[in-house]
């Protein structure tokens, strides 16, 4: 799609308002009470369900409710509880030394700053954003799978390197809405705009999107494919 950069970005910001209106619920998917529960959450969903995370939590956060109980846990018995989520043993040495670290370093706390977060073992600007937006409301831009996927889709980025699609994003979606629009991005990538098919029949942004009618077109059985 061959647009001035005025027009993507006015085009970014109606594909948000679209998206917002088709998903009023958009929202962090991770149940969490705490900032400590969100980032030892969003670094336990690195390739596995936000559902299988949260079945697997709350005995997690019963066991070692803070970070000096997750620092002082044994390996094994975090192991253990963390088996259902996948890479069990590296995630069980990640939360360990999130634990370790805040207790060392934060006196206990989250920290409210990207630099810091980022310094925290298992945890990346992804992570760091997740935290920002939903612990601290602190705008951020997530990019995971959904959100590089339908970005390329959209025509709003050409890049592969979430630092990159981070920025081109930011750039084109106003910096109160970075938070939500990462939400809105992945309901819709999880419920209509799926990697292998995309059910473009029942996209509500596909007159905006470069990409539609790449996946299923035809109405009806564009619907019956939705999610959620």
């Amino acid at each position: 799609m061959d647009e001035t950069p005025l027009a993507l970005t006015r085009r970014a910001r109606r594909v948000d308002r679209l998206l917002a209106a088709r998903y009023p619920d958009a929202r962090c998917e991770l149940d969490f009470r705490t900032p400590l529960e969100l980032l030892v959450a969003t670094v336990l969903s690195a390739q596995t369900t936000d559902v299988r995370v949260n079945a697997t939590t709350p005995e997690l956060f019963d066991r070692w409710p803070d970070a000096a109980a997750l620092a002082g846990a044994d390996l094994a018995d975090l192991e253990e509880v963390l088996h259902p989520v996948g890479f069990y043993r590296a995630k069980a040495r990640s939360v360990a030394g999130i634990g370790a670290a805040l207790v060392e370093r934060f006196g206990g706390e989250v920290p409210r700053r990207l630099e810091d977060l980022v310094t925290l073992p298992g945890v990346g600007r992804k992570t760091a954003n997740v935290v920002l937006g939903n612990a601290f409301g602190v705008p951020g831009i997530t990019v995971d799978t959904h959100v590089q996927r339908l970005s390329q889709r959209l025509g709003w980025t050409t890049s592969t390197d979430p630092v990159v699609i981070e920025a081109e994003l930011g750039a084109l979606l106003e910096r109160r809405e970075w938070t939500m629009a990462s939400h809105r991005l992945i309901f819709h990538g999880r419920r209509t705009c799926f990697a292998r098919r995309p059910a473009c029949g029942a996209c509500p942004v596909a007159a905006l999107c470069p990409s539609a009618g790449s996946g299923e077109t035809d109405p009806v059985r564009a619907a019956a494919m939705l999610k959620g």
